[in-house]
């Protein structure tokens, strides 16, 4: 497209030269035919006047086709709140063209409608003519006369506008020549200017002042396009002139420029509250004397869904003000301050926007007792003291819900608010909408994410009186806060408790959920008593299934899991024995009592999942602690980074955890320190945890496996439990461990351990050197046998039993009568 530069006509005081792009303009009659062409209009879309003429606009057009008239494109076109004013155009040679759409409805004598449609190719503009040509409806709707003249120069339709450019009222204009309703030298070169345009055909552009009759004492500038309008046989059937007042378009440009900062301004942070105060920060005072940004209560944390239009109905809506500005100091014109609830008065222009969905215009505000503003105090209050004259509420919607509304006010301007004030006030809160949209979804995000963490990750670790704990995790993707870190304190039968620590590789919401996966694996096989190095030989089975299942690239464009790392530690604080395995993980440090700091030589074994391991990939260590050690599981962000090597890192940890006696929670603090100060690419795990002994609360005896052995543990427990002073539970004891121990000597061989474990509860243990799993039966009246497993079950809070060395043990538990149950502290001083 091609712009054309024409001399002006000396009319009043004229620019030199006025430069425009080419427009391509048709007029259509209300079935949506075309009844006139120019060649603009055949530029843009290759067809002549004879090829058009008389046909649909849908030849061109194909949005037409769905309409059974031009008016119904038209309310269809307004009916959408944020009609971009673009369309697709098709060319003659089948190409589409986007093109800046405008239709404008013409009144002609006797009731006759006709509808001019104007359009640019957007493909040919340049940034500057874009922006001031396509800027939504702030711009689409400004002010456009029009008027068409027949080949007498007859005015034979016209819209409303042009009154107001040049002051003839529409009934004296039509069917009359300019010259004979507004006779002098200024009209007769005007209406030169439209015979030249008739006779040849072509398109002139010039700039003109023309003197209101109400107001001749002041020039009114104008800027005119003449258009030459051509029929079927391409003979001229007249001219089209439309006029743009140019004071109105410099404040329409200043008003855009507003808008393009708006732009930039909103959206620079994805905070919902602090988007609202810049909205209402840049409308006051250009716009406005006071803003306020009202958001429905849900909106600051994108949770809950908002209410759709027209669904308000007698409920009063709950909104929350999020953004306040005034012109004067401490905005006092509002009753309630930023994140406070607002009241919405039920009869309010707010209701029936957050209703309705459409914005409201109150050039002249009615103050007067007895109205909406009085059934809220404070509100009827704030506007008659401050003087509110004219408001505009404008609704916030995000597809077919509202957000909220925003109020603007005028009090020192004495200047009410015009159609053209709302277009700016509808154009600021149409680009804050999506800064907030996006704000909006972030904190849904974040929500879901930090959701997610908390429920993947333990709330509180229970240690018991194994291990009193502390941990710190610290995603990479501080945004979400999540990642692939896993770790868990598990407590397990007979005072023990599992320690665990794992790594998934990747960040983010899918190696979050790939952990919470591995997490609920670990829980599983702890509850099945598992030794450490079976454990992780299970859990990389379980990793090597969901590597196979994602062997095809995932839908979503994530990564796929390809592996994880784990440290997986037994602590029984009976024996003060912890067994260890690990998978790819760094070691464990441990810190003994007097601050001496180790890394335990643990055989490595393969990173889970990759498929590395042969044979028996995982080896368990067992490790003697004293009472009061530290014992640290990590992931390897804390210990490794750019600046330094993972064997700098274990020093600088050992070096933090040296102190043992310190709180735990300074110690986590002391080592995550560094992590804070440096940014990490890595997310960062910590579980600390100190060990306690049971001590005296523990007793164990070896009892030979023949037919005295159920005797002897009987009394043996009879005295132990005396000397802890529970004879009440002594009863019970008895019979449970008479049950063990008989079936351990009849099912075992060689000698039968007995212990019992004073903790939380007190728990019974008998080994023996079979493997079997003891089953619970159901015995009938005249079975000898079946009825042990069932007698403990019913006397004890939950049994079981676990594998061990050469064999297995098998547990009861029993609640301590009152509070006989020590904390580990206790424990550890006992």
């Amino acid at each position: 497209m091609t712009t054309k530069s024409f001399e002006t006509l000396a009319l009043g005081k004229q620019s030199n030269r006025l430069e425009l792009p080419d427009t391509a303009i048709a007029m259509l009659d209300e079935q949506g035919a075309v009844v006139g062409w120019t060649q603009a209009a055949e530029h843009l879309v290759g067809h002549a006047a004879a090829d058009v003429v008389g046909r649909s606009a849908a030849l061109v057009m194909p949005l037409f086709s769905e309409r059974q008239s031009t008016s119904d494109f038209v309310k269809h076109c307004r009916a959408q709140n944020g009609w971009s004013g673009t369309t697709a155009v098709r060319h003659r040679d089948g190409r589409v063209i986007e093109a800046c759409l405008r239709i404008t409805m013409l009144r002609g004598l006797a009731g006759a409608v006709r509808w001019l449609v104007s359009l640019v190719d957007t493909g040919t503009l340049s940034g500057d003519a874009m922006s001031s040509l396509v800027s939504g409806p702030l711009l689409g709707r400004a002010p456009i006369g029009v008027a068409v003249r027949d080949p007498q120069l007859r005015c034979v339709f016209v819209n409303d506008v042009m009154e107001e450019h040049d002051g003839i009222p529409c009934d004296r204009r039509l069917g009359r020549r300019l010259t004979e309703v507004l006779p002098g030298p200024r009209t007769e070169a005007l209406e030169e200017m439209t015979r030249q345009v008739l006779q040849s055909g072509t398109t002139k552009v010039h700039e003109y002042r023309t003197w209101l009759p109400v107001s001749m004492g002041r020039g009114h500038p104008l800027a005119a396009s003449f258009h030459c309008l051509q029929g079927a046989d391409g003979e001229s059937l007249g001219v089209c002139l439309v006029s743009a007042d140019l004071a109105e378009s410099r404040l329409t440009r200043e008003r855009l420029a507003v808008v393009g900062e708006a732009g930039t301004r909103l959206g620079g942070t994805l905070d919902v509250m602090q988007t609202s105060q810049e909205l209402a920060d840049l409308a006051v005072p250009l716009l406005a004397d006071f803003v306020a940004v009202d958001l429905d209560h849900s909106a600051p944390s994108g949770d809950g869904s908002q209410d759709r239009v027209g669904s308000v109905g007698a409920r009063r809506p709950t909104l929350r003000r999020a953004g306040l500005a005034s012109i004067h100091v401490g905005v006092p014109e509002s009753p309630w301050v930023r994140g406070k609830p607002v009241t919405v008065p039920s009869a309010s222009p707010f209701s029936a926007v957050l209703s309705t969905g459409k914005s409201h215009l109150e050039p002249i505000l009615d103050c007067a007792p007895g109205i909406w503003m009085d059934e809220i105090p404070a509100v009827g209050e704030a506007l008659r003291t401050h003087g509110v004259h004219s408001l505009m509420v404008v609704p916030i919607r995000a597809r077919s819900a509202v957000l909220g509304v925003v109020l603007f006010v005028r009090t020192e301007d004495p200047t009410p608010f015009q159609e053209s004030d709302l277009l700016l006030a509808e154009e600021l809160v149409g680009r804050a909408v999506r800064a907030l949209n996006n704000a909006r979804q972030y904190a849904r995000e974040q929500t879901a994410a930090l959701t997610l963490q908390r429920n993947l990750l333990p709330r509180r670790l229970r240690g018991g009186a194994a291990v009193e704990a502390a941990s710190r995790y610290l995603p990479a993707d501080m945004d979400h806060g999540v990642g692939g870190d896993w770790f868990d304190v598990i407590p397990l039968s007979g005072a023990r408790v599992a320690l665990v620590v794992g790594d998934v590789v990747g960040h983010g919401l899918h190696a979050a959920a790939t952990m919470g996966t591995l997490r609920a694996t670990v829980r599983t096989l702890a509850d099945m008593e598992l030794p450490p190095a079976e454990l992780l030989s299970r859990l990389d089975n379980t990793i090597q299934r969901l590597v196979e299942e994602e062997d095809c690239e995932p839908a979503d464009g994530a990564a796929a899991v390809v592996g994880a790392t784990c440290i997986y530690a037994v602590y029984d604080p009976a024996s003060r024995v912890c067994t260890m395995a690990r998978a790819g993980h760094p070691p464990p440090a441990i810190i003994d009592p007097q601050g001496r700091v180790t890394f335990p030589d643990l055989p490595p074994g393969a990173p889970l999942g990759l498929g590395l391991g042969l044979g028996d990939p995982f080896e368990s260590v067992e490790l003697e602690l004293p009472e009061g050690s530290l014992i640290a599981l990590y992931t390897d962000g804390l210990v490794e980074s750019r600046d330094h090597d993972i064997q700098d890192g274990m020093n600088n940890l050992g070096a933090a955890l040296a102190e043992p006696d310190r709180a735990l929670e300074d110690l986590c603090d002391r080592a995550t320190n560094s992590f804070l100060e440096e940014a990490s690419c890595d997310d960062v795990t910590l579980l600390l945890v100190r060990t306690c002994s049971l001590g005296t609360r523990s007793a164990s005896w070896t009892l030979p496996g023949d037919d005295h052995a159920a005797s002897n543990a009987r009394q043996l427990v009879t005295g132990q439990l005396h000397a802890w002073g529970l004879d009440d539970l002594a009863d019970s004891t008895k019979l449970i461990v008479s049950e063990l121990v008989t079936n351990a000597v009849r099912h075992g061989t060689g000698t039968v351990t007995l212990c019992l474990k004073r903790h939380t509860v007190l728990t019974c243990e008998v080994s023996d050197t079979n493997v079997g799993v003891p089953q619970l039966r159901s015995a009938g009246i005249t079975d000898e046998n079946g009825r042990g497993m069932f007698l403990i079950a019913h006397l004890s809070r939950r049994w079981g039993s676990r594998p061990a060395p050469g064999g297995k043990v098998v547990w009861a538990e029993q609640d301590l009568p009152g509070d006989c149950g020590a904390p580990s502290r206790e424990l550890r001083a006992a």
